[in-house]
């Protein structure tokens, strides 16, 4: 059997997701990955690039579903395999995972078969190419006889497959791969196969936070050397990893971190957007890099009518607001706008306007380098404000109390806080970073915890009494980004209506897994593992040590983690990812400024008792 070239035999792949099965330690999985990357053809590299991240190309490009059931599944093995679908599903229920059946009557008609027929022809002999391409047909697959030719696509595949192949076949049509690897790791993985060490892993970040399709940048490394992306710029049409911002509670503190002046402009309670536009054509991305554009259809006829370059991309939040009053509308009505039907309705019933914050490229000139001063003002040069479209409201101050009453004024008028940014020769846009350059002052943290986090569900505990035999209790973990690992800060059993608990074990039943994920560090052991996906907005009375988690553990004190007592769930943050979660270092952030403001209410007291 000769090879192409070009491709890549499909059981290289395989064998590889197989072998990371097996193993927890992120280091062993780099390993892994850096071998099946080196010894792929540049060619395909971004198609094995996407199986290991479990999709077909980055979720903003809108690939269709799949679109294949379970039941579908079990009709392809039956046609592949020569079985009666009654066969399949005796053994599936036994067996439970549909990956497995297909591997185990693969290997049944191995051996039933010579050796030739084993070692297979070169039409049988199945490639990267051809399995990534068939996945696509199936995805693009759609309307009348769509469901025939999935079917005949799968069968063809499990025909061809050899039994390590048909498993993992099978659970990327389940969307079931589990193989534990995040960005950060396929990251490192680039770095080491194509720079020979993981220093060039802040040059690799940069470029997929500037052009978040993690398979082009793999391909652009293997075609034109890893030297080539230091200088890659924006694209009109791939969005970029918004910028992010640590957060602190005292003002004469936020602006010692952007040495002593900066912005502040309001921050707004809405869905952050950013907004390409080419000529007459413009896209919305959301935080979470979703295609958001057909939500939104009077916000792209007003950026057509309102921003004067021809090429540009620029963020904005886009809010909800009373046309009677101008007075802003909070983030749940505004969610009522994320639908696929009767937009126009909405449109009408919930009318948005957007308040534009930054820009990142402008015609042909790549301004994520370049200080935030300067962008601020391209931005105020190309945009002609109007009801829908403005600048967002800021201003330029050194001074604490001016920047608390600006803040206190934001509060007032329907702003959930303000946004203080640094404005010193330093302050370039950092896409996908969370840093110092951007800070958020939400509202004055108490000795009780007053502001919301977002955290992470990374397990489940089974309830007692009205909520016997569903999942009623939650693991939650915060992330940390240095070490790509979801920590554990509390477990969350109150806040939930009888309708979340009724849909709590279907929510969850796609990322059950059977052990702990190996980005997840816990010391407590729930009922059931889940996938680090789903997150949730979380509040409590107070940021606490305890001996039980594991976020910031040893950070605060030896031997304790940071923890939230009485926590209460209040939403699922549909518009963020896991990595968008609290990090650890916000919550130490946090703590500390409740301590602060506890000690200073102590020493008042103290000093009014004498």
């Amino acid at each position: 059997m000769s090879k192409n070239q070009n491709d890549l035999p499909f059981r290289e792949v395989a064998e590889t997701f197989d072998s990371m099965e097996k193993i927890t330690s992120r280091i062993s999985l780099t390993q892994l990955l850096v071998k099946l990357i080196k010894d792929t053809p540049p060619e395909v590299i971004g198609k094995v690039v996407y199986l290991i991240q479990g999709r077909l190309g980055p979720d903003w490009k809108d690939i269709p579903e799949l679109g294949v059931g379970e039941k579908l599944i079990i009709q392809a093995l039956s046609i592949a395999f020569g079985k009666t679908e009654q066969e399949v599903n005796k053994i599936y229920n036994s067996v439970g995972d549909l990956g497995k059946v297909a591997e185990s009557f693969s290997q049944s008609k191995q051996k039933k078969s010579s050796l030739m027929a084993f070692i297979g022809s070169e039409s049988s002999y199945l490639t990267v190419g051809r399995v990534f391409d068939s996945f696509l047909k199936i995805a693009y697959s759609q309307g009348e006889g769509s469901r025939d030719l999935k079917l005949r696509l799968i069968a063809g595949l499990l025909k061809d497959a050899q039994p390590i192949e048909a498993r993992y076949i099978v659970r990327f049509l389940e969307g079931r791969l589990r193989l534990g690897i995040g960005d950060a790791t396929i990251l490192d993985a680039l770095s080491i196969s194509y720079g020979g060490s993981t220093s060039y892993r802040e040059i690799v970040e940069r470029a997929y936070n500037l052009r978040a399709d993690l398979g082009e940048i793999a391909y652009i490394i293997a075609t034109q050397g890893i030297e080539s992306i230091k200088e890659l710029k924006p694209e009109i049409g791939t969005p970029i990893r918004p910028m992010l911002a640590e957060r602190l509670s005292d003002p004469e503190e936020i602006l010692q971190k952007v040495q002593g002046k900066g912005f502040v402009e309001y921050k707004y309670d809405g869905e952050r957007g950013q907004f390409h536009k080419d000529g007459d054509n413009v896209r919305i991305f959301s935080r979470r890099l979703e295609d958001i554009t057909d939500m939104y259809p009077d916000v792209v006829e007003a950026i057509k009518n309102s921003v004067k370059s021809n090429k540009v991309i620029f963020e904005g939040e886009i809010v909800a607001y009373d046309t009677d009053t101008g007075e802003l509308r909070p983030f749940q009505e505004l969610m009522h706008r994320r639908r696929k039907y009767d937009i126009q309705k909405m449109v009408e019933e919930i009318p948005v306007k957007a308040f534009l914050f930054d820009v990142l490229l402008n015609e042909d000139e790549d301004l994520t380098r370049k200080t935030l001063p300067y962008r601020r003002k391209i931005l105020e040069n190309i945009v002609n404000e109007t009801d829908k479209i403005n600048i967002a409201k800021y201003i330029e101050t050194d001074d604490p109390k001016t920047l608390w009453n600006f803040f206190l004024t934001a509060i007032s008028e329907g702003a959930e806080g303000v946004m203080v940014k640094a404005i010193h020769d330093e302050s370039i846009y950092r896409a996908g970073v969370r840093g110092w350059l951007w800070i958020k002052l939400k509202r004055d943290y108490k000795s009780e915890m007053t502001d919301t986090v977002d955290l992470v569900a990374v397990g489940g505990f089974y309830g007692r009494g009205r909520r016997g035999g569903k999942i009623g209790t939650l693991l939650f973990a915060a992330y940390d980004p240095e070490n790509d690992v979801f920590r554990t800060v509390c477990k969350v059993g109150s806040g939930y209506t009888d309708d979340d608990l009724n849909k709590m074990y279907d929510l969850f039943k796609p990322y059950i897994i059977d052990h702990k994920h190996p980005r997840v560090e816990s010391s407590i052991e729930p009922d059931l593992w889940f996938e680090p996906v789903r997150v949730a907005e979380i509040i409590g009375a107070e940021l606490t040590l305890s001996p039980l988690h594991t976020c910031c553990y040893n950070k605060l004190k030896e031997g304790a983690g940071l923890s939230i007592r009485f926590p209460r769930f209040i939403r699922w943050r549909e518009d963020k990812g896991p990595e968008d979660a609290t990090t650890e270092e916000e919550l130490i952030e946090m703590y500390n400024g409740q301590l602060k403001k506890i000690e200073e209410k102590q020493t008042k007291e103290e000093v009014q008792g004498s």
